[in-house]
C-alpha cells in the first residue's frame, strides 16, 4: 500500500470504514482536509496583507501585523496544519484519527469566536463567523467519510463553540436595533448548516456503502481492476479473514451465457487440478446470489513477458532458457493430466519474484484449457481459439486434434520473442500471420537479431517451431531436459537475476494487465463448421 498521505483522494469509496483499509482511508482524508483548510486559510491570508501592503503606508501596515488580528488569522491556520503534518505520513490508530477529525472542526469554530474578545465592534464580523462555521461543517462532512450520527455530533459541537462568541457579540458589544432580529437569523444558519452537513454525510455514507456492496463477493471485495482477456475481468481483491493479497477473475454479466459459464467453471476446476509452482494457484471459487460466477488465486506482482521485452528489450539467452525450463515444466505438469493451455503467449506468463526467488515465471489464463479427451463440447471442438501471433499450425487446420505440442509450438514462439524482440511472423492480417504459420519458415534468432545466439538453445527453439508436430518435441519434460543440456548459453541464476532485479525495482511493482494494449491481435476465433479453408472471410473476436 502507498502511504496515506500519498494516495489519491476520491469523493466517494466503497471501502469499508471499521477495517484497515478504511482506516488508512480516513487517514488519506483527513491529511486532504487539513492540506485544503490550510492553503485556503493561509492564502487568505497572506493575499489581505500582500493588498494591504499596496495602499497602505509602512508603519500602519506594520503596526496591523503585529496586532492581535494577526496571530488570531494565523492561530486558526494552526489546527488545518497539525492535522495535515500528522496525517500525511505514517501509520495513525483508529482513536487518534477519530479525535483529530473533531477536534479540527471543533479548534478551528472555537478560534473563529475569538473576535467580540478582541475589540472589533463591527456586525460583519458575527456575519463572517457565521459563514466560516457553516461552510466549515459541511466541507467537514463532504471531505471526511464518518457515519452521519457522527457529523451530527460533530458538527452541532463546532457550531456550540463558535455560537457563543458570535451572541456575546450581537448582544453585549454591538447594541444596535435588531440584534435579536441578528440572533434568530443566526440560528436559522447554524440549524441549516447542521441538517445539511447530516444530509451530505448521509448520502455519501449511502452511497460508500452501495459501493462497497457492489464490489462485494462472497468473502473478498474488489479493490482494483488488473486486466481482462478473453473469458473473464481480473481484478486485485482483498479478503474479509485473510491477509494475503488475491485476485479474483470473474464472468461479466454480457457472457454469462450457459456455454460461457461451463467453460468458465471447467477453467477454475482444470486449473484448481495444478499444484505446479510455475502455474498460477487458485484458491477459491464460487457464485454470487445474483448469479455471477468468480474464482480467486494467488496475486502476482511483477511483469509479463509482453512487457518484459517491450520495456527492457531481448533477453539474455541464459535468462530465456531458465525460463523456458520453468514454463515447460508448468506446462509438463498439465499435459500429464490430461490439459492443454491453448493459449500460451508472452502476455499469459508473469516474471515475478515468488518466496524470495528472483526471476519466477508463473503461468497463467487457463481459459482455453482443453482436455485431451473430453466430455462434452464446453470448448468448442473444430474452433480455433487463441493468440494468432502463437497459433501452431494444427490449430489451424484441425483444432479439433490439437495436443500438447501445441502448447510446445507456442512456447517456442515466445521463446523466440524473449531471444530477439520480434515475433516469429508479423503479417497485415490475421489470415496472413495464418498463413506464415502454415506455410514460412521461421527465420533463425540469431539471422533475426544480427548476432550470434547459442547454437543448441537455437536449434531448441527452431525445434519447437517446427510445422509437423512430430518433429517437435515429444514431450514438454523432453523440452525442459533439451534446454537443460544447452550448455553454451551462459550463466544466470539467483546472483545474476537479484542483479536484475535489483538495478529494476519497478518492474517487481508492476502489475500484469495494466499495461497499454498489445500492438498485436490478442484473440482469435474461426468456426471451421461455418468454413472450410482460409481462402474466404473470416468471423474473429
Amino acid at each position: 500500500m502507498a502511504a496515506a498521505g500519498r494516495r489519491r483522494v476520491a469523493f466517494s469509496s466503497g471501502v469499508d470504514l471499521r477495517s484497515e483499509e478504511g482506516r488508512e482511508f480516513l487517514q488519506a482524508r483527513l491529511a486532504f482536509f487539513g492540506k485544503v483548510g490550510f492553503c485556503l486559510s493561509f492564502g487568505y491570508f497572506s493575499l489581505a496583507y500582500t493588498s494591504l501592503a499596496l495602499v497602505t503606508p509602512w508603519e500602519s501596515l506594520r503596526r496591523a501585523f503585529v496586532s492581535p488580528w494577526t496571530l488570531y488569522h494565523l492561530s486558526s491556520d494552526v489546527p488545518f496544519l497539525v492535522v495535515w503534518l500528522l496525517c500525511r505520513r505514517g501509520r495513525r490508530p483508529r482513536p487518534l484519527l477519530d479525535v483529530l477529525d473533531a477536534a479540527l472542526v471543533i479548534s478551528v469554530c472555537a478560534v473563529a469566536a475569538l473576535p467580540p474578545f478582541l475589540g472589533r465592534n463591527l456586525v460583519a464580523d458575527a456575519h463572517g463567523l457565521t459563514l466560516l462555521a457553516t461552510n466549515l461543517v459541511v466541507a467537514r462532512s463532504i471531505f471526511v467519510p464518518s457515519t452521519p450520527q457522527r457529523t451530527f455530533w460533530v458538527a452541532a459541537a463546532a457550531l456550540a463553540a463558535s455560537l457563543p462568541g458570535v451572541h456575546l457579540y450581537q448582544a453585549l458589544v454591538a447594541r444596535e436595533q435588531g440584534t435579536i432580529a441578528h440572533t434568530v437569523q443566526t440560528g436559522l444558519w447554524y440549524v441549516i448548516a447542521l441538517a445539511l452537513a447530516t444530509l451530505a454525510s448521509s448520502i455519501l455514507f449511502g452511497l460508500r456503502e452501495k459501493v462497497r456492496e457492489a464490489r462485494q463477493l462472497g468473502q473478498y471485495t474488489l479493490e482494483e481492476k488488473l486486466g481482462e482477456g478473453g473469458m473473464g475481468v481480473v481484478y486485485r481483491a482483498r479478503h474479509a479473514m485473510l491477509r494475503r493479497p488475491t485476485a479474483v477473475k470473474l464472468l461479466p454479466p454480457d457472457k454469462a451465457k450457459e456455454h460461457d459459464i461451463v467453460r468458465f467453471e471447467r477453467e477454475v476446476q482444470q486449473t484448481a487440478r495444478l499444484s505446479h509452482p510455475n502455474t498460477v494457484a487458485i484458491y477459491d471459487y464460487g457464485r454470487t446470489p445474483e448469479g455471477l460466477f468468480y474464482y480467486a488465486m494467488e496475486y502476482l506482482e511483477g511483469i509479463d513477458f509482453d512487457r518484459l521485452v517491450r520495456e527492457f528489450g531481448p533477453q539474455p539467452p541464459a535468462r530465456v532458457a531458465h525460463l523456458m525450463r520453468q514454463v515447460a515444466g508448468a506446462l509438463g505438469e498439465a499435459h500429464g493430466v490430461g490439459l492443454i493451455h491453448r493459449d500460451i503467449k508472452p502476455a499469459n506468463i508473469i516474471l515475478c519474484q515468488r518466496g524470495g526467488a528472483p526471476d519466477v515465471a508463473k503461468v497463467v489464463d487457463f481459459g482455453l484449457v482443453k482436455e485431451l479427451q473430453p466430455t462434452g463440447d464446453a470448448t468448442g471442438l473444430n474452433v480455433i481459439k487463441g493468440t494468432p501471433l502463437y497459433l501452431s499450425p494444427e490449430s489451424i487446420t484441425a483444432p479439433d486434434t490439437v495436443d500438447g505440442r501445441s502448447d510446445l509450438y507456442a512456447l517456442g514462439g515466445v521463446a523466440y520473442y524473449l531471444l530477439t524482440g520480434a515475433h516469429v511472423f508479423d503479417g497485415a492480417t490475421l489470415i496472413e500471420i495464418c498463413s506464415h504459420h502454415l506455410h514460412t519458415a521461421p527465420l533463425p534468432p540469431s539471422s533475426r537479431l544480427g548476432q550470434p545466439v547459442p547454437s543448441k538453445l537455437e536449434r531448441v527453439v527452431l525445434s519447437c517451431l517446427e510445422k509437423d508436430p512430430e518433429k517437435r518435441p515429444s514431450s514438454a519434460h523432453d523440452l525442459a531436459a533439451a534446454i537443460l543440456v544447452c550448455d553454451d548459453v551462459g550463466e544466470w541464476g539467483e546472483r545474476e537475476a537479484l542483479a536484475w532485479w535489483a538495478a529494476h525495482p519497478a518492474a517487481s511493482a508492476r502489475r500484469p494487465g495494466a499495461s497499454a494494449a498489445p500492438s498485436s491481435p490478442s484473440y482469435l476465433t474461426v468456426d471451421f463448421d461455418r468454413r472450410a479453408t482460409l481462402d474466404g472471410p473470416a468471423s474473429y473476436i
